[in-house]
């Protein structure tokens, strides 16, 4: 996806052309085609409802659409220096989103859900991407791919200081854009860290306890549009 921070804590400053989501742009974006979008857009640059189609897998019509509802939220606009009167160019106008206002996802549940949602499917997308393109890579890059995870023992303190933390360290490090041209001569190339701090459900009877999942059969006519990673039917391209 993109530069997305889903729900992390408000601990360093936000950094440079980052938006804060409010309830207006929350809806916006509680949309996994929308946030792929302005994904692909903060990560490759410009383009046109027609290009990104095809990367997609949709209709022109239908990120034309999609385009239009994110330039009203204010998250992409037009290109004026491109294009022509047969073919709009549309660039993003953030480089990274930021939800941290639990007392919005309150008042905007669904909304929120359906955001963080997307942001999952982005997260998904990112790493199999990466792992489909793994054993084509120069072995340095090979040997940098990583996947770890901890179960940890927190207090929510202690889970939100250590993502505050994580966020600083990130931070120390050269933020990619679409505009880098360095690659080449410098030896840098895009990685995609992803942090996702998980409160495990409870399990067994009691408050709190997850509710039991019943055992539900895939519908194969379900709409493939409704999955932006089908390539029939769309966070991104980080």
């Amino acid at each position: 996806m993109t530069d997305e921070e889903a729900g992390l804590p408000a601990g360093p400053p936000r950094p440079e052309g980052a938006v804060v989501l409010d309830a207006k742009g929350l809806r916006a974006l509680a949309h996994p085609v929308r946030v792929q979008l302005v994904g692909l857009l903060r990560t490759h640059g410009p383009s046109t409802a027609t290009r990104l189609a095809e990367r997609m897998g949709l209709t022109s019509g239908a990120t034309s659409y999609h385009l239009r509802q994110l330039a009203a939220a204010g998250f992409v606009a037009e290109d004026t220096g491109r294009g022509n009167a047969r073919e709009r160019w549309w660039h993003a106008v953030h480089r990274s989103t930021w939800f941290t206002d639990m007392g919005l996802a309150d008042q905007e549940p669904e909304a929120a859900l359906g955001y963080l949602q997307s942001i999952v499917t982005a997260h998904t997308r990112t790493a199999q991407r990466a792992l489909g393109a793994l054993p084509a890579m120069p072995r340095p890059w090979r040997d940098v791919f990583d996947l770890n995870d901890w179960a940890l023992r927190l207090t929510p303190e202690e889970a939100t200081r250590l993502g505050a933390e994580l966020v600083e360290l990130v931070g120390r490090y050269r933020q990619a854009g679409p505009q880098d041209s360095t690659a080449e001569q410098d030896g840098t190339g895009r990685v995609s860290v992803i942090v996702q701090l998980l409160p495990e459900p409870t399990e067994g009877p009691g408050p709190g306890a997850a509710p039991a999942t019943p055992d539900v059969t895939p519908d194969a006519t379900a709409d493939p549009a409704a999955d932006p990673g089908t390539p029939a039917g769309p966070l991104e391209d980080r």
